[in-house]
């Protein structure tokens, strides 16, 4: 079973960087301002998983330079156990004003992502 994962997940890193969206065209203020938004975010990802793909595509779209944090390793896999509440990816991290806030399902992310920066 492994070895279909890991073929299935080459396969799908492989489209995605194939048929990749293009990225959304802002003015340089405007993408700073995005930019400076987006450095309170990070994504709990894997990387060959379709839902994080997903999310991952919809930042490449609109533009996002969110922090990428690799869940498989094991210290970034306990915070996100310990402080998200679940091992789920993907997961949004949200760092307002010091309140921390754990977003998970791509669906979800991906309708703030569009509310947040469209």
């Amino acid at each position: 079973m492994f070895v279909v994962r890991w073929i299935l997940g080459r396969i799908i890193l492989l489209l995605n960087f194939i048929f990749a969206p293009k990225k959304r065209q802002r003015s340089a203020d405007d993408q700073q301002q995005v930019d400076q938004k987006a450095q309170s975010l990070s994504l709990y990802q894997y990387n060959a998983c379709p839902f994080c793909v997903k999310v991952r595509r919809e930042m490449r779209r609109q533009n996002v330079n969110i922090h990428l944090v690799d869940a498989k390793q094991e210290s970034n896999k306990q915070e996100l156990v310990s402080e998200g509440g679940k091992l789920q990816v993907p997961c949004l991290k949200i760092n307002n004003n010091g309140k921390v806030e754990w977003l998970y399902e791509s669906k979800a992310i991906m309708s703030y992502l569009n509310t947040e920066f469209a």
